[in-house]
């Protein structure tokens, strides 16, 4: 189940709550009681490597990228 986090506009408290992505733009109120709450926008890390190894470079020196002779 994913998790938000929100900010409440009343005491300034960030929390974050595990709820079914259905529910993600219902209200919610803070731990300390007020309905007053945002939703923060959260960003991802993700770590790790690649499973797919890099493209090998094509014959003749290009990229294959730009707009002409690639």
């Amino acid at each position: 189940m994913p998790r938000y986090e929100y900010r409440c506009r009343t005491c300034g408290d960030t929390f974050e709550l595990s709820r079914p992505m259905a529910e993600s733009a219902a209200p919610a109120a803070c731990p300390a009681g007020h309905d007053d709450t945002v939703k923060l926008l959260s960003t991802v890390a993700v770590g790790g490597t690649s499973a797919a190894p890099a493209p090998a470079p094509r014959a003749g020196g290009g990229d294959g990228g730009g707009c002409c002779c690639g």
